[in-house]
């Protein structure tokens, strides 16, 4: 990845106000991958303390999404076609970790791996708690 085009992702990244609202941060950013933190807020859980489902999807969208804009050398713009999301056990941690991976890219149509991790707040204990498949399209 060229150091322009590194630039371009931190900086949309840095400005989204839904990132922000969320406290997110960028942890690894390639070529067809990045990884994304966020931190649990109360906001973001449910009753018994675990992250809902809907935090997990929202940052595997997001992710996957930045994953996809990685792959291209130009600037674009990418939505998204289809998202699913398998919840492989209760999100219990302090924080949201995503990897997400770009396994197929094509000139309009990315296909994206994205896995969800949950971490406690000294990064000594790592969950997997949820694999997501998703198809973004290029727009621009």
């Amino acid at each position: 990845m060229t150091p322009e085009k590194k630039k371009l992702i931190t900086d949309s990244f840095n400005r989204s106000e839904t990132l922000k609202f969320y406290k997110a941060e960028l942890l690894e950013l390639q070529t067809d991958f990045i990884s994304m933190k966020i931190p649990k807020m109360e906001l973001m859980t449910r009753k018994a303390g675990m992250f809902n489902g809907a935090m997990i999807a929202s940052l595997v969208d997001v992710s996957s999404g930045y994953a996809a804009v990685s792959h291209y050398e130009e600037d674009c713009y990418v939505v998204t076609v289809e998202l699913k999301v398998n919840y492989l056990r209760p999100a219990i941690g302090d924080a949201l970790i995503s990897k997400s991976y770009v396994i197929k890219g094509g000139a309009t149509i990315s296909v994206i791996r994205t896995e969800i991790y949950t971490v406690d707040e000294n990064h000594t204990s790592e969950s997997h708690v949820a694999t997501s498949l998703v198809t973004m399209m290029k727009i621009k």
